[in-house]
């Protein structure tokens, strides 16, 4: 189904301008669309020529439809934005300061910029975004995202959950509700989410954070099967655990998070989780070191060892390419590989991935995962 890029009838008024439209912010940008919403895409590189060229094509449970919404790489090309215009932030963490400095200086219909007048709501894995968006932005938001998405292919997002496409806490960062975030969770609520209202945010992005420190290590070997698996994804929270319990930050409970979720949204396993998406892709950076490099960083500040996160963070981080902390764990993972690999040994691989880069050439062994649990 091809769908035009005119907003139906039943949209608030408010337009989302969606920031990075990979597979968080395409999916949320599709959805927003089919409920109504105005929706705007900002996209760079392959992925903006894709979608400028033949529309977002957007996967999920209930069929396939193409969205021709409009794209822009750069504010410049909307003109003076509207004062109740929403900028949503999907861009991964290590990539948000520049979108964040670039969308920020826009200039507001009425006077002022974006920075001073708009608000930003920060979709993103890990606790960092909201604190660099705050040093620009007085309006700031963040979001705990639950939502199983994949994007892998220049103009294509596949987003598997179902009957919901996620759940997105919403609250002010650092703390509270305001008018604005009730009513950007009510056009949510609109678009196949649902989207709480909470004061305490940060807590339930904590507890998403200590779900996301295996994503490193899926990007590098694949899941890691069985028991030897389990314990391994067990010590890796343990280990962060033990970091924010030191540091007094509070996160919510397994137990929580379950109750919250519910059957809401189910999804067929397979594929990779963001990080293997981002060296899918090749991109050159993952986001580990705003994951496992939050705990690293906590555990320096309040003296609590990090071995399976990585000890060291060597200089050069990001701009030197793929993140110092995943180098930290590979250097862990490599003396335990011996070999071939084999597909076996990996997820499944989503459409137009390059299996002949070397990131997908790391095999998932026994030996790997004592590798890792004798750290």
């Amino acid at each position: 189904m091809d769908t035009s890029s005119r907003p139906a009838d039943g949209g608030s008024g408010t337009r989302y301008i969606v920031i990075g439209a990979g597979a968080i912010g395409g999916t949320i940008g599709a959805r927003m669309a089919e409920a109504g919403h105005e929706v705007v895409l900002v996209a760079r590189g392959t992925q903006y020529a894709a979608l400028k060229s033949g529309g977002l094509r957007f996967r999920a449970p209930d069929g396939e439809r193409v969205h021709r919404l409009p794209v822009v790489d750069a504010p410049e090309t909307l003109g003076a934005l509207r004062a109740t215009d929403v900028l949503v932030l999907t861009v991964k963490t290590q990539d948000c300061e520049g979108a964040l400095d670039t969308w920020g200086q826009a200039p507001v219909e009425g006077g002022g910029t974006a920075a001073e007048r708009l608000p930003v709501v920060c979709a993103q894995n890990g606790v960092e975004s909201q604190r660099i968006a705050l040093r620009r932005f007085r309006h700031v938001y963040g979001v705990c995202v639950w939502l199983p998405a994949t994007f892998v292919e220049p103009g294509v997002v596949s987003a598997s959950g179902a009957p919901l496409s996620g759940i997105l806490h919403l609250g002010r960062h650092p703390h509270g509700i305001d008018d604005t975030v009730r009513r950007i969770a009510a056009d949510l609520e609109t678009a196949r989410f649902e989207a709480p209202v909470v004061p305490d945010v940060a807590r339930w992005q904590y507890a998403k954070l200590l779900g996301n420190l295996a994503n490193a290590i899926d990007a590098l070997s694949g899941p890691v099967p069985g028991d030897g698996g389990r314990r391994l994804y067990a010590q890796v929270r343990t280990e962060g655990e033990t970091v924010l319990e030191a540091a007094g930050i509070p996160y919510a409970s397994a137990q929580e998070q379950h109750d919250a979720r519910g059957a809401k949204v189910q999804w067929a396993q397979g594929g990779g989780g963001s990080s293997w998406q981002s060296l899918a892709r090749g991109t050159g950076t993952i986001e580990a070191d705003f994951l496992n490099g939050e705990i690293v960083l906590l555990g320096r500040l309040y003296g609590v060892p990090t071995p399976i996160q990585a000890v060291s963070l060597p200089e050069g981080g990001l701009s030197s390419g793929i993140s110092s902390t995943t180098r930290e764990i590979g250097a862990v993972l490599r003396p335990a590989l011996s070999g071939p690999w084999t597909r076996d040994h990996a997820p499944a691989e989503p459409a137009g991935t390059d299996l002949s880069r070397p990131s997908r050439l790391l095999p998932t062994r026994p030996k790997l995962i004592q590798g890792l649990l004798q750290v």
